[in-house]
C-alpha cells in the first residue's frame, strides 16, 4: 500500500483502504500513493483504528474488562517490546502494528491533497472498550478535479 508503482498515475476511480494502515509505520507514503493513482474526482474510502485503542493493556481488557493504560501514543510494537517479547506475546510471525495520530490519519490525507467530504465512527462490538469509545473511524475523501 506504500508502493503502488505497479499502477500508473490517475488509474482508478476509487481506492478502498480498509483498516490496514496499522501495519505501516509511516502513513505519508500511503496517502501520496493513493492520491497519485486516483483520477481527478476519484474517491478514497479509508477505515482506521482509533489510536486510543493502543493505550490499554489488552490482556486486562479482554480478560477482566479493565481499562488499564500501559502504552504511550503513538504506539509501535517495535518500541514497546523486544523481538523476543513480541514473539512470546504475539507469535513469531505476527505482523508489527503501529498506531497513528489523527494528524497522520486525517491531516495526512489533507496534506496529500485530498478534500475530506465525510467522517464516521463506530464501536468494536467485541471489545470491552466499546462502551467508552468508538474504536473505528472512517473517512471519505475526494481528489479534486
Amino acid at each position: 500500500m506504500r508502493d503502488l508503482s505497479a499502477f500508473g498515475d490517475a488509474t482508478f476511480d476509487v481506492v478502498f483502504h480498509p483498516v490496514s494502515n496499522l501495519f505501516v509505520p509511516d502513513l505519508a507514503a500511503v496517502w501520496r500513493e493513493c492520491f497519485r493513482v486516483l483520477r481527478p474526482g476519484g474517491t478514497l474510502l479509508v477505515g482506521f483504528l482509533n489510536p486510543d485503542v493502543y493505550l490499554f493493556d489488552h490482556e486486562a481488557l479482554d480478560e477482566r474488562g479493565e481499562l488499564i493504560v500501559v502504552h504511550k501514543l503513538p504506539y509501535s510494537d517495535v518500541t514497546q517490546y523486544s523481538a523476543e517479547e513480541r514473539a512470546t506475546k504475539f507469535g513469531a510471525d505476527a505482523p508489527l502494528e503501529y498506531s497513528h495520530t489523527l494528524t497522520d490519519q486525517i491531516g495526512g490525507q489533507l496534506a496529500a491533497g485530498f478534500v475530506l467530504t465525510g467522517f464516521a465512527e463506530a464501536p468494536h462490538q467485541s471489545n470491552a472498550s466499546a462502551q467508552y469509545m468508538s474504536n473505528y473511524f472512517a473517512t471519505l475523501a475526494v481528489k479534486p478535479s
